[in-house]
């Protein structure tokens, strides 16, 4: 024990001693090594530190109360939660079937003695300094020692008056306002001066004031009501103090007059799963990752982490088979002197371990250097303050130990080649002959078979997308065992080629071994980067054929639904001045109801617009039958395919496109035919004539008519739909035209005058417009449009079409920007080690006569080389993985694709899905060409003509 414990405390010293000689070499493979390390236990510091404990959870949800109490929703009836007052659900099955549903006196719930804060939350239109900005409103005493956490205060007090509120940084900064600054709401008069700034810890980036209760949202809304518009929602919740806190039984109790509560103690040691009612009933469940979800993310690090850690030792182990060769006499002298291949193994593996301890110190000192320094930075990105600097010592522990095993690891097949070498060949400096390995490359063939068949026949017989992976991993593995093989046939090139490329390409296969690593991580690099270039191409390709646009090109629409269309006249101005406009066409859409109804009804006093479809059109897969959920279950697969594939009334009637109104139908002029691109002299006249025009022949009943049906009732309407029968309303009758051909009309089912919907009884209100374009506008044209209409109102919904885009364009450019940086970093790295080995021969071709130019040529084409063959190698093998990929999207939608036709979907397009394969050709051309050519020229630049002179080696 004590020789074994002396010999390694002597390899150690021996180690660090030849570290600190060659610093560059070591600070290298350190930053290698220590990179990576770096990166996972500062993801670990941020994401432990950015996890709230469960008291600032707490403290963060309802302050210094013991619980907040809201309204279920269930009108009043018991109910069932969960521990974290999340989810609820009634506590029994109701007779009518009906999901319960209304209001719930919540303080009757609230317990005698309790101290009581108000809590509400409700929206309004600001005005800013740049318009409008609908924002949070929040009516709380942030003052109050209950509310402590909730808010935390930056600059400034909180309100202490009706007037006063003070407002979170992020609307400061988006509004454009400061301290001290007035603001006020739309339709409301009352102004408000803001007295300070706040933050919420856990939504940094929410924009909200907050007033005093009862200051603002109360008077708000009769001011909002008294101008003819439907008042704003708002929900209130209660912050409540008592003596003892609310326990998991006293929660339950409350549960039963339909109040939901957050519990503090709950909270901090909630109850088991089997002591929550809600979990027990059907469909309800703690939903948590279950083991099979965790199982998939601990091999996916696992996967991640490996393939880091191969990497590192691809690139890090011919730097120690470098430095133990530049050693190879101080480890004859070992041998000479007694020592045996343990003691001499011991020292190359000692290398890493001196190098992946210090690459463990230097990654986890910076990690928690950087996490400290960037805190402030990763806080703003994710939205939320730190609970605390959380620092996991065997967390941090275990990944550092990651480095000292990388370290170990890279030095294996070093040290065991050194400890090969006798010790006459190690004192003379010989290097002997090297014969490569004849049976890893035949296994790396048999696993690039297996692994291939294994990725072809799993996307072609499974629905697993991890054997595709398995087995192109195993595939790519294979690849890499049989990389130096591969590097000498390419040697059999050279005897073709120049000088300088020549030697190159024999000095890489005569050093195999400092070859081969070095190329292998450049084709494990480039192979994950053709892989997903080549799906996301393929992704691309199949989008681009899928592609529907919501309008003609470069045609505009802008539509505004909130508020009875105050804002449209407004809105089409904007557009009309930013934008390249050539024809304008203004619609408008029916409102039933009181006015500044929303079109989907809702409010008391709304109703709603239906375009009704004569029974006769309907198909029959969805009309409704008593007693049954699914109407098409009185049909056979055959029949529903059949209806799906044959009958007119089961297929797409819609052309897509926007959403517009309801029914698809707009009230405008024959303008907004000429902006959709419909050429029909006939239809022009039909608006004319009074008529609606309409693209769904569903619509027209057999006397040549379309029925407009006017809602007033909702509940009543509600009612008649659950049971059945046609929601009751007025029905107008009006003559139609139909629209021949099956014409793309983008949403727009139907078109009618405003005097044609005036004659039919129909009230109507400003929704929008379209608008042709004779150019698409530019980045500032849309900047302008879209600031313009920022300062209007909130509700805008505009697109301009602009054809598809390819959003994976800058994601392509990045892998191969990434794969060409990790090329010509391995390539850069082979080289250095190159010269550095090679320095002996360099000095021989200068005493022989060489010029001084051939060193550089040399050390470019030794790296372009490099480059070069990890490139073709990794560009074959990423194909395979892409291509299983894409077989297996193949099978999944061909057969939901024959699901959809059994089942008797509508809409279902009756050919057979289309999932191309791509080559991005323009990824490959940057990775072949232009990443060795690079890699190539910087060597060569880098690389100086002269090297220094060398004393003679002692004999």
């Amino acid at each position: 024990m004590k020789t074994w414990f002396h010999s390694w405390r002597a390899a150690i010293r021996i180690a660090r001693r030849d570290a600190w000689r060659a610093k560059g070499r070591s600070a290298l493979v350190l930053a290698m090594i220590a990179l990576p390390i770096l990166g996972v236990s500062a993801f670990d510091l941020t994401f432990r530190s950015a996890e709230p404990s469960p008291a600032d959870r707490v403290e963060r949800a309802i302050g210094a109360a013991d619980a907040r109490f809201r309204d279920a929703q269930m009108g009043g009836v018991p109910i069932l939660q969960d521990p974290a007052g999340d989810m609820n659900a009634p506590a029994r099955k109701q007779d009518d079937e009906r999901w319960p549903s209304g209001p719930t006196d919540v303080t009757k719930a609230i317990p005698a003695g309790s101290t009581v804060l108000t809590d509400r939350v409700g929206s309004a239109k600001l005005t800013t300094s740049h318009g409008l900005l609908m924002t949070e409103v929040r009516e709380l005493k942030a003052s109050d020692p209950v509310a402590r956490g909730i808010m935390t205060l930056l600059e400034g007090r909180h309100p202490e008056k009706s007037d006063e509120v003070m407002a979170t940084s992020h609307f400061l900064e988006s509004s454009g306002l400061s301290i001290g600054s007035t603001l006020s709401a739309r339709n409301f008069d009352r102004p408000y001066r803001i007295v300070g700034s706040y933050e919420l810890p856990d939504s940094l980036d929410t924009a909200q004031v907050n007033a005093l209760p009862g200051a603002f949202l109360a008077p708000y809304a009769k001011a909002v009501e008294k101008s003819g518009l439907p008042a704003p929602e708002s929900s209130v919740s209660y912050l409540v103090r008592k003596a003892g806190g609310f326990t998991w039984n006293k929660v339950q109790e409350i549960n039963t007059k339909g109040v939901m509560v957050t519990s503090r103690a709950v909270l901090l040691s909630p109850p088991a799963d089997a002591d929550v009612p809600l979990y027990q009933k059907d469909g309800w469940g703690n939903y948590e990752a279950g083991s099979a979800d965790r199982a998939a993310e601990l091999a996916a690090v696992a996967t991640v982490v490996g393939l880091a850690m191969l990497e590192i030792c691809l690139l890090a182990g011919p730097a120690f088979a470098v430095g133990a060769r530049r050693s190879r006499r101080q480890l004859g002298l070992v041998g000479a002197n007694g020592g045996a291949r343990s003691h001499i193994r011991a020292i190359v593996l000692s290398g890493g371990l001196v190098i992946g301890v210090a690459a463990a110190v230097v990654g986890t000192v910076l990690a928690v250097v950087l996490t400290l320094a960037l805190q402030p930075l990763l806080e703003e990105a994710m939205g939320k303050r730190f609970g605390s600097f959380d620092v996991r010592p065997l967390e941090l522990l275990a990944i550092a130990l990651l480095a000292v095993l990388t370290g170990l690891l890279a030095a294996i097949v070093p040290a065991i080649t050194a400890s090969r070498q006798s010790v006459l060949a190690s004192l003379t400096g010989r290097r002997g002959v090297r014969r490569s390995s004849r049976v890893l490359p035949v296994i790396g063939l048999v696993a690039l078979v297996i692994g291939a068949a294994v990725a072809l026949l799993g996307s072609l017989v499974t629905e697993q997308v991890a054997v595709v992976a398995a087995g192109s991993a195993l595939a790519e593995l294979g690849v890499v065992a049989m990389t130096p093989a591969l590097v000498g046939l390419f040697g059999r090139v050279g005897r073709w080629m120049p000088l300088s490329p020549r030697l190159a390409l024999r000095d890489a296969v005569r050093n195999r071994g400092r070859t081969a690593p070095a190329v292998a991580a450049v084709l494990a690099a480039v192979a994950g980067t053709v892989a997903v270039s080549t799906y996301m191409a393929s992704r691309e390709a199949e989008n681009r054929a899928a592609y529907q646009p919501q309008l003609p090109y470069g045609v505009a629409a802008a539509f505004v639904r909130e508020e009875g269309g105050r804002d449209v006249p407004a809105v089409r101005e904007a557009v009309q001045r930013y934008l390249p406009v050539d024809v304008r066409a203004d619609v408008e859409r029916v409102s039933v109801g009181k006015p500044g109804c929303p079109p989907w009804g809702g409010d008391p006093g709304c109703g709603r617009f239906e375009v009704v479809v004569p029974p006769a059109n309907e198909c029959p897969l969805y009309v409704a039958v008593p007693g049954r959920e699914d109407p098409a279950e009185r049909f056979t697969p055959d029949q529903r395919r059949k209806m799906v594939t044959e009958d007119w009334r089961c297929k797409e009637s819609s052309s897509g496109g926007m959403y517009s109104a309801d029914g698809g139908l707009l009230v405008g002029d024959a303008k907004l035919l000429q902006v959709l691109g419909v050429d029909d002299p006939a239809a022009v006249k039909a608006l004319a004539d009074g008529k609606v025009v309409t693209f769904d022949r569903a619509q027209v009943d057999k006397n040549g008519t379309v029925g407009l049906k006017q809602i007033t009732d909702n509940a009543a309407a509600d009612k008649a739909m659950e049971e059945g029968r046609p929601a009751p309303g007025k029905v107008s009758t009006v003559p139609a035209y139909l629209v021949p051909g099956g014409k793309k009309s983008y949403g727009v089912q139907a078109l009618m005058t405003p005097a044609a919907a005036e004659a039919a009884g129909l009230s109507t209100v400003p929704l929008g417009m379209y608008a042709s374009t004779d150019r698409l506008p530019d980045a500032e044209q849309r900047q302008k449009l879209d600031g313009e209409i920022a300062k209007l109102a909130s509700g805008v919904e505009l697109h301009v079409e602009e054809g598809f885009v390819n959003k994976y364009g800058i994601v392509l450019l990045s892998l191969a920007i990434f794969a060409g940086l990790v090329t010509i970093g391995a390539a850069g790295i082979a080289t250095g080690l190159a010269q550095a080995d090679a320095e002996a021969d360099l000095k021989t071709l200068a005493a022989v006569g060489a010029p001084p130019r051939v060193r550089r040529t040399l050390s470019g084409f030794q790296c372009g080389v490099v480059a070069t063959m990890g490139v073709v190698l990794g560009s074959a093998a990423g194909m395979l993985p892409a291509v299983g990929l894409r077989l297996t999207e193949e099978r999944d939608q061909l057969r939901f694709h024959e699901v959809s036709i059994a089942q008797g979907w509508t809409g279902t397009d009756t050919a057979p899905p289309d999932v191309p394969i791509v080559v991005p050709w323009e990824t490959l051309a940057v990775l072949l060409v232009a990443v060795p050519l690079g890699a190539a020229l910087l060597a060569a630049l880098v690389t100086r003509s002269r090297g220094a002179l060398a004393r003679r080696a002692a004999t």
